[in-house]
């Protein structure tokens, strides 16, 4: 699997704390077989979670010296998770904040129980100066399991989709699971991301995978690793 959303990165955000977690983390993704990982800070402009290119990125190679020093076997990738901004594209020219690994992808979220005006507009404005977004884990937004066409619209103009492999196990309760297998059913995710902050019982990777091949059949690939391969 490719984790594409993930908070590894130590000492940012609401995720890890320290390196130390940071390492016990991805190890534990790697023993139930993660091989790459996009750490994914969140960056919210205005507000103490907004930690600068520069300093995600000294801290992203101190961990992946870390970790190669430990020989655990998983590549690791910077990127942000973004909230959603009408400056998104000024931020990204000044250095503030980053597109997952080296490519032209955004992983961008929206208010969890409330609404931001005009996100539609700022999507297709990004996708048409050449950026891919991707909307992180729509199925857990509260307006989006009230009105699923919310997701078809975004759909229609080219927005990709992240969703949570725990939301497959009802670990964002019965409405994100719902919302989640409607997507499967009419085919919407491009990827699953662990969304992880903190270590937990890494055997809820595995018992999520099981329960997605029942929706996948022999196509859970596809989600788990050929699309995010795209973005490397």
């Amino acid at each position: 699997m490719i984790d594409i959303h993930n908070h590894s990165l130590y000492g940012i955000d609401d995720g890890s704390r320290t390196i130390e977690e940071s390492v016990e983390m991805i190890r534990g993704l790697s023993d139930h077989g993660v091989t790459d990982i996009f750490l994914t800070p969140h960056y919210i402009a205005g507000t103490s979670q907004a930690s600068p290119r520069f300093e995600n990125t000294n801290r992203y190679n101190y961990l992946r010296a870390s970790v190669r020093h430990q020989r655990i076997p998983v590549n690791l990738h910077l990127g942000n998770e973004i909230y959603i901004d009408r400056d998104i594209e000024k931020l990204i020219r000044f250095g503030q904040l980053k597109t997952l690994g080296d490519s032209n992808y955004l992983l961008i979220e929206l208010p969890m129980s409330g609404e931001y005006a005009d996100y539609e507009g700022i999507f297709l404005q990004l996708i048409r100066d050449g950026y891919k977004v991707i909307l992180a884990h729509p199925e857990r937004y509260i307006s989006f399991q009230k009105d699923y066409n919310r997701i078809l619209e975004l759909n229609s103009i080219g927005v990709l989709f992240q969703c949570n492999l725990g939301s497959i196990i009802d670990q964002y309760g019965k409405e994100a699971r719902r919302t989640l297998t409607k997507m499967i059913r009419d085919d919407l995710v491009f990827a699953f991301g662990t969304d992880l902050h903190h270590p937990r019982d890494f055997s809820e990777i595995d018992r999520a995978k099981e329960l997605l091949k029942k929706y996948y059949e022999d196509d859970l690939d596809r989600v788990l690793v050929e699309n995010p391969t795209l973005i490397k």
